[in-house]
C-alpha cells in the first residue's frame, strides 16, 4: 500500500473509534477496551480486503465476517455505518431500548452484519460453517472472523480450529486480538494461552504474526493468506487494549465500562485530535 492509502485507513480508524467511544458515553454501557483494540484490524478488512458490496449486503459471493468476540458491537457497527451499509446516525440507538442495535453484535436488524455474536467461542464456530459451506457449493468467497485472546479459554475454539483443519479450509481467515487482557485482568493470569502461534500450528493452521495497528503489516498477512492452500489461517495481532484514548490504553478495567462526562470529553478532545492531524 502507498502513503495514501495508509493514511486513508487510518482515518477511517480514527473516526471509528471516536463513534464507537461516542455510543457507549451515550448508552452508558459497553465494552470500549477490546472494541478500540481490533478497529484497525477491521477497518482494514472492511475499507481494502473484503469484497462487499453496501447495497446488496446479502450477494451470495460475498466475504464474511463473523464478530467472535460479539460484545465489541462498539468497533463492527461503527465500521459499518462508514463503510456505508447504513447512516452514521442509526447509532445512536446503541443499547437503547427502543433501537435495534443491541449491545452484543446483532445480524436481523443491521445491514452487513452476517452473524449474531455474543457467546464466546460460537462466532468462530460458525465462520467455520460458512467457510465449510462455500466450499461444499464451490464458492469464491473468504471468510473471516476475530476473537478476543481471552475468547481463547473456551474449548469451542479449538474445535472449531481443529475442524477447519481438517476440512482444508483455506478460505478461513482468523484473527486473534492480541491484547492480553480480558475482564478479569491479564490474560497471562486468568487463563494462559500463550504460545499460540505453536497451539495454532499445532491444530492445523497457518499462522502469521503481526503489529495489529501496522496496517502495512495488516495488509500483507491478508495478501500472505490468500495464498495459503490446505489450510486455515489465523493471525495473531498484537494490540494495545483501549488504543487511543490514553487513559483506556492497557487497562482491563476499561474492558466494559463507560466513561463520564469528564472521561468522555478527554477522549473525544484526543480522538478529534488525531482525525484533525489526518485529514490535514
Amino acid at each position: 500500500m502507498d502513503r495514501s492509502e495508509v493514511k486513508a485507513l487510518a482515518l477511517a480508524a480514527a473516526k471509528a473509534r471516536l463513534l464507537g467511544v461516542q455510543m457507549v458515553f451515550d448508552a452508558q454501557s459497553g465494552h470500549p477496551g477490546g472494541s478500540l483494540s481490533c478497529m484497525d484490524v477491521l477497518t482494514d478488512l472492511y475499507f481494502k480486503e473484503m469484497n462487499v458490496d453496501t447495497k446488496n449486503p446479502k450477494d451470495p459471493n460475498r466475504d464474511r465476517f463473523v464478530m467472535s468476540k460479539g460484545h465489541c458491537s462498539p468497533a463492527l457497527y461503527p465500521v459499518l455505518a462508514l463503510r456505508g451499509f447504513f447512516p452514521v446516525e442509526d447509532l445512536k440507538m446503541f443499547r437503547s431500548i427502543d433501537g435495534h442495535m443491541s449491545g452484543h453484535v446483532e445480524m436481523k436488524h443491521n445491514p452487513g452484519v452476517d452473524m449474531s455474536t455474543g457467546s464466546l467461542g460460537q462466532g468462530i464456530s460458525t465462520a467455520v460453517g460458512m467457510a465449510l459451506a462455500g466450499k461444499v457449493a464451490n464458492k469464491d468467497y473468504r471468510v473471516y472472523s476475530i476473537l478476543g485472546d481471552g475468547e481463547l479459554a473456551e474449548g469451542q475454539v479449538w474445535e472449531a480450529m481443529m475442524s477447519a483443519a481438517k476440512y482444508k479450509l483455506d478460505n478461513l481467515c482468523a484473527i486473534v486480538d492480541v491484547n492480553c487482557l480480558q475482564i478479569d485482568g491479564p490474560t497471562a493470569e486468568v487463563m494462559p494461552t500463550e504460545p499460540l502461534d505453536k497451539k495454532f500450528e499445532g491444530f492445523g493452521c497457518h499462522v502469521i504474526k503481526i503489529d495489529g495497528h501496522d496496517f502495512e503489516q495488516i495488509h500483507a498477512a491478508f495478501e500472505e493468506a490468500k495464498n495459503v492452500k490446505g489450510q486455515p489461517t489465523v493471525i495473531l495481532a498484537k494490540t494495545v487494549k483501549g488504543k487511543g484514548v490514553s487513559f483506556m490504553e492497557n487497562q482491563a478495567g476499561w474492558h466494559g465500562k463507560a466513561p463520564n462526562a469528564e472521561q468522555f470529553a478527554q477522549a473525544k478532545s484526543e480522538l478529534e485530535a488525531v482525525i484533525a492531524e489526518l485529514e490535514g
